[in-house]
This record gives structure tokens, sequence and C-alpha cells, in this order.
């Protein structure tokens, strides 16, 4: 008899955030979709500045960007990484093509049995990587949302003394989904941890760039210490420009641990195999980033998601049946849900029906049966966070919307529905 070909992990590789679109598109044909559901800037209007596109269309005629990279890094892009991070040599940096890309190359290159502990809520490409190497349940630290989303560090000690498999430590900063920014007190609680019991540690650093308030704010690099450790950076967060995949690692300490510095060779190994990573972005990083008008319009990015931050706190912060924790950073807003057990609201369009009640019956979650029931009922479309490894029940919007009125259009949507779908 031919053996089972699924591992037991199998259920666990779901990615809403893409798979809500596919019931969106069906709806669409009824009326027009409000999009909050992922991360397009150019998809919400935002122009891409010209003097950006004067540079790649500059690059595009130089016949160096289409040839293959190096494997650990173009030439253009290691040399302002350096001039940035004096800490770094050139073989502590290595080019991926994207998330997926980086992530699953580093767990993969991880033996079976040696387990990275990461937060929960966690975001999922993190979460059903490290499960799926391990071919186990996951291993999490809690983050606590009466504590503006700060870890629960006494939680993470204990886990670590009594699982000896754990041997890294994933921090994500600013954190993705709760959009927490931890002080660098906190931050420094990973490194005495990781010093105290001899581990590893990971941060995800991708939306470092777009900290609302960075008078407390601090990278791995300003607090690494000795202790062997990797950053994880991305051009497509602060750029309007998602479409091309830009993601390298900042390895600290690789000289420290010689079972790090092998897992280090093994991973550039495993990236050799691929030949290089992808060409243009790399040969443009330096003149983007060094552009005059690039602070600048960075900081306009910023000002905007704060604005629409305070324009969701404004609107949102009285429903009793919502708890809003404004984010520290980034372009996206969760908001945590308090549902009854009973929740199960009245269905007004028979058409929209037919294509949504299916998903309702196949989930047991509050949070992704609200997602469903506010898509036909007020045609905004969010994302349900049951699938980011947590017990709370929630969801995830945007802060891109470029337009003042619509944007508040859809919070009042959205607010209005839950106060009077929960009054029934």
């Amino acid at each position: 008899m031919r053996k089972n070909i699924l591992l037991p992990w199998h259920k666990q590789l779901r990615y809403i955030i893409r798979e809500i679109v596919e019931l969106a598109k069906k709806i669409e044909k009824y009326k027009t979709i409000y999009w909050e559901n992922i991360w397009d800037p150019v998809e919400k209007w935002e122009k891409v500045p010209q003097w950006m596109k004067e540079i790649i269309k500059e690059a595009c005629n130089n016949d160096e960007v289409y040839q293959y990279s190096p494997t650990r890094w173009h030439k253009n892009a290691i040399n302002y990484i350096l001039k940035q991070n004096p800490k770094l040599k050139e073989e502590d940096i290595i080019f991926f093509n994207w998330i997926w890309d980086a992530i699953s190359k580093i767990y993969k290159a991880l033996s079976f049995d040696s387990r990275i502990i990461w937060p929960s809520p966690a975001y999922p490409t993190h979460s059903s990587s490290e499960a799926a190497h391990a071919n186990s349940f996951h291993l999490t630290y809690e983050l606590d949302p009466n504590n503006n989303w700060y870890p629960n560090l006494e939680e993470l000690e204990n886990k670590i003394k009594y699982n000896p498999n754990i041997v890294w430590i994933l921090v994500i900063n600013p954190d993705n989904p709760t959009w927490a920014v931890f002080p660098k007190k906190i931050l420094k609680k990973f490194i005495d941890l990781a010093k105290k019991y001899n581990l590893f540690l990971i941060f995800d650093e991708i939306y470092h760039n777009l900290v609302f308030d960075k008078e407390d704010f601090c990278t791995l690099s300003d607090i690494i210490e000795d202790v062997p450790g990797i950053s994880m950076k991305w051009i497509s967060k602060d750029l309007p420009w998602p479409g091309w995949r830009c993601w390298w690692i900042e390895v600290y300490n690789q000289d420290k641990d010689p079972n790090f510095k092998q897992f280090i060779n093994t991973l550039l190994a495993s990236k050799m195999v691929e030949v290089c990573s992808t060409t243009l972005p790399q040969y443009v990083l330096d003149k983007i980033y060094s552009h005059k008008n690039f602070k600048e319009y960075l900081k306009s990015r910023i000002e905007k998601y704060k604005k629409r931050a305070n324009q969701a706190e404004k609107i949102l912060w009285k429903n009793p049946f919502i708890k809003l924790i404004k984010p520290k950073g980034a372009f996206y807003l969760t908001i945590l849900l308090n549902l009854p057990q009973n929740y199960n609201p009245k269905i007004s369009d028979p058409e929209i029906k037919k294509i949504i009640e299916p998903k309702i019956k196949n989930t047991d979650r509050n949070d992704e049966k609200f997602v469903y029931w506010l898509l036909w009922e007020t045609w905004v479309c969010v994302v349900p966070l049951n699938w980011f490894n947590t017990k709370y029940e929630w969801f995830r919007m945007t802060l891109l919307e470029e337009d003042d009125e619509k944007f508040e259009k859809i919070l009042n949507l959205i607010n209005n529905y839950i106060l009077d779908s929960l009054k029934q």
C-alpha cells in the first residue's frame, strides 16, 4: 500500500491574507470592495516618487543589471550597508529574494531537534516554517495586549530553562502583527537570556525604518554585545516597491561560536545552489537610500501612518466590543474583538450568503467568521488573525488609504457594523 505523502503539519500551511482575496473577488461582481487586507501602497494610490523612478530607469539602461549578482551581495548594496553599520564585514551579509526565501533557508539549515522559540501572536511565514522544519508544534512566548503587547519574559525563560531543544530566540521588532515597538530595556533582556543560556538570536527588523517614535528605539546592532545573532532587513517595506523582493541578513559575532559560523556557512551554501539573488534592487539600493529626498520622503510616509492611527483611535476607542492598541510603527492596524460565543448576526443578502456561508461553516473561530460577515455586509475586506498563532480573536486592516474621507468612511463602516450586529 502506498504511504501517505502528507506531513502532520500540512494543514497549518495557510496564508489567509491571500486566501480571502479569492473570496472577495467572487463578491466584487456585486459591489466595489474596500481592500484593507494586504499591504500594497501602489494599489492604494501612493505615488512612486519620480526621483526613484529615474534611478531605476537609469539603472535599466546599464547592461550590468541584467547579469547574475554575486551570491552574497552586489557591490553597490554591500558598500552602502557597510558604511551604515561599521560592526559588519563583507562576509556578514547575505542577500535573498524574498521573505520565504530567507526564512525557509534559515529553518531548513537547522538540525531537526534544534528549535526556535518565537512570539505569539506571530507572523505565519515564521511560525509555519519553524514548525515544518521540526515536524512538530510551535514553541512560543506570549505577547501581552494588556501591557502594550510586550513579551512575558518570565514565561520565556521558563520555557528555555526546561526545553533543551531551544537554541534560538526570535524577536520581531517592530512586531508583526501587534505593531508594538519594544523599548531598549526589554530588548536587552533578550540579550541577557541568550548569554545566560548560550542561545542565538534572530531579530526580524524589516519595519525598523517605519517606527513612529524613535526616541527609545534600537536595533540588534545597537545591543548585540558578543552574542551570535542575525538581523533581517527588507527594502520592500521602506519603499512603495512590493513587486521587487529584496531581503538580506546581517550576521553578528559569527566568529564567537564555531557551531554558529558553520550554520552561516551552510546557509550561504544553500543560497549558492540558487546561483544568486535578484540584481536590480541590489544595484539601486544605495542610490535610493542615499538620495537627498529619501529621508524626507520616508518621514512623510511615517506621518501619514501616524495620522491614520490617530483617526482610527478617534472613531473606534468608544466601541465596547473591541480593544484598540495603537500601532507604534509600520502601516497596519490590529483590532481585538470581544465577541460572544454565540455570535451569529443576521444575513441580509441571499446571493452573498451562498458564497460566504460555506466558509463560515468551515471554521470554529469567531474572528474568522466575523471577517466574512463584515465582508458581505460592508464590503470591507480585512484579515482575521486566527492564523497568526494566537488565542485572541482579532483582525487586521491597513493604514495605507490615501483618501482621508474614504479612510474615515471605512472606519465608520467597521465601527457601525460591530455595534449594530452585536445589538441584535
